[in-house]
């Protein structure tokens, strides 16, 4: 009998089809989710504690999270899950609903403390442990915690804790995680119920706490997991070769994304675990050259670099001193991947070329949205790709209109998986959560051929003269420059132009740099209303907040950056 593909069905719709349809091992199916007929998986979990107990009992024996000399195993983790929900409850009166707040460093007691937090049903509230008083304080009276569990270096900076909240620390009380054999909590956790806030990254503002549900976290692990098995079985049929004659070896993921970001906790911890990887946190600041080690001695395969964390490895002095060989997949986050870092990528991980990619995604969507990768990445490298399978993608004017495929507008998604509101901030959760829950990014792009293009975050849009300019295109350009360490254009205002165009650089070492160098260089390739007029040097790295992205505000002089990158 003929393959589909020789009868003209394309070879992508061949393997949804078999993944996704009728008895498929990801079947999915139209369901009513808080009064929307959304697409769900229909053969899924329906709390994290029996997704944890999945994943814990079909990877036991393995290696599952490692801080310096702690290795804990995939067996040993539910004792200790269940040990500290057992005192959570019976030491601190956590209830479902309750809010528990985590303020530390990766490490295993951090997401031992999440999920003994949901399988409560109580809610986490995940801290930025980068964040000055002022801020931690904020975060602390939006969500009224009734537990505060930290590690003793962050808890200093939380020096105005109400006295009814009880503090757990880390660092002195290491009892409070010991495992205990207790048995399911089997608390009545429903999938739409609560389960983590997650601050924005507050670029814009002051942060805002964004509400997720079990059944968003979960939809992310099964979205996530479903899009690289759909990428992986195409391209092996492409090459014709048999998925089962492939060695199955343990991945071996470098957490250095911080938790509180969904990099960090969702796509960091989740995802690897459904994977039954082994997951390596690391201790202190980030380090360039204790990052090769670990990758040295601990053998690590996979690896999402958001911010300047990749730029900073790869021009490391010692680099070549390193064994990195065993890096096959890298990823980026925090900002759209640009051909310069794609080739920075190739010329020093060429193992993982053929794996790069990155996906398009917020807190407030609580998933990736889009993802691209592979050929497809090299093909369209301005692309942030196609909608996962479950999300609906809309272009819209400034009048809530829907556009054709080429025009730009606001990007709004909709999913199962969108979070439930704003804490505390119905106002906010209105202007972002449309009717039918579209939920509007707050960033500018359009779609073609069902690949979606970003041009920039909305608020960074500079208008100059009436003409509309994406930092972001002109911040690729300047970057792609050898002698450009890194580089942040922003809009200054202007009396008669209404805004001016100002680029922030930072040179490439001992590089010599001027601006009639780089003016010449960017008008290559932009147009002349785009070009940079005003010029700032730089000898240190630009500031960024805890998911890799410049925070302009801190650049122009507008907010306090918090830098507790410890």
């Amino acid at each position: 009998m003929k393959k589909k593909e020789d009868r003209g069905f394309p070879l992508a719709e061949e393997v949804r089809a078999e993944l996704c349809g009728d008895g498929g091992p990801w079947e999915t199916a139209l369901e009513d989710v808080l009064g929307e007929q959304l697409l769900v998986f229909r053969n899924r979990h329906r709390n994290l504690e029996d997704m944890f107990d999945e994943f814990t009992e079909k990877w036991s024996g393995r290696e599952c999270l490692v801080l310096g000399d702690s290795r804990i195993t995939y067996d040993q983790l539910p004792n200790m899950v269940r040990g500290v929900s057992d005192r959570l409850t019976n030491e601190l009166g956590v209830r479902s609903g309750d809010r528990v707040a985590i303020l530390a460093a990766n490490s295993p007691e951090w997401v031992v403390s999440f999920f003994a937090v949901t399988f409560l049903g109580a809610i986490a509230v995940a801290i930025n442990g980068w964040w000055t008083a002022a801020e931690i304080d904020h975060a602390l009276q939006l969500t009224k915690p009734k537990v505060l569990i930290g590690d003793s270096r962050r808890l200093m900076r939380a020096d105005n804790v109400d006295s009814e909240i009880a503090i757990v620390d880390i660092d002195e009380t290491p009892e409070f995680f010991t495992p205990i054999e207790v048995s399911k909590i089997g608390q009545n956790v429903l999938e739409d119920d609560p389960a983590l806030i997650l601050f924005t990254s507050g670029t814009t503002g002051r942060a805002k706490g964004a509400l997720l549900s079990h059944r968003g976290l979960i939809g992310f692990v099964d979205g996530t997991v479903h899009n690289a098995q759909e990428k992986t079985t195409i391209a092996l049929r492409q090459l014709g070769i048999d998925p089962s004659s492939l060695p199955s070896q343990q991945d071996v993921v470098l957490a250095t994304s911080p938790l509180f970001h969904v990099s960090g906790l969702l796509a960091g911890v989740l995802m690897n675990m459904a994977n039954g990887a082994k997951i390596v946190f690391r201790k202190g600041r980030f380090d360039a050259e204790d990052v090769l080690k670990i990758i040295e001695t601990e053998k690590v395969t996979n690896w999402t670099a958001i911010g300047d964390m990749g730029p900073r490895v790869m021009t490391h002095p010692d680099f070549l001193e390193y064994d990195t060989s065993s890096l096959t997949r890298m990823s980026s986050g925090g900002a759209h991947l640009s051909q310069h870092m794609r080739d920075q990528i190739e010329k020093h991980f060429p193992q993982a070329a053929l794996s790069i990619g990155q996906g398009y995604g917020s807190s407030e969507s609580c998933g990736v949205v889009t993802s691209i990768g592979g050929q497809e990445f090299k093909e369209h490298p301005s692309s942030a790709g196609k909608a996962c399978m479950g999300f609906e993608i809309e272009i819209r004017d400034e009048n809530n209109n829907t556009l054709p495929d080429g025009e730009e507008g606001e990007i709004h998604v909709k999913s199962a998986y969108t979070m439930l509101e704003y804490w505390g901030d119905p106002k906010a959760t209105r202007e972002t959560i449309k009717p039918s829950r579209w939920l509007a990014m707050g960033d500018i792009g359009r779609v073609e051929n069902g690949l979606l293009f970003i041009n920039a975050r909305a608020r960074d849009m500079i208008i100059r003269s009436g003409e509309n300019i994406y930092p972001v295109e002109i911040e690729h350009r300047l970057e792609s420059h050898s002698s450009v360490s890194e580089a942040a254009v922003v809009g200054v205002e202007h009396q008669d132009k209404g805004q001016e165009v100002k680029a922030i650089v930072v040179p490439e070492g001992d590089a010599s740099l001027d601006a009639d160098t780089l003016r010449e260089w960017c008008s290559e390739t932009l147009a002349d209303y785009k070009i940079p007029v005003i010029w700032e040097w730089r000898s240190t790295a630009l500031p960024r907040n805890a998911s890799g992205k410049v925070v302009k505000r801190a650049l122009t002089g507008n907010t306090e950056l918090s830098s507790h990158q410890d």
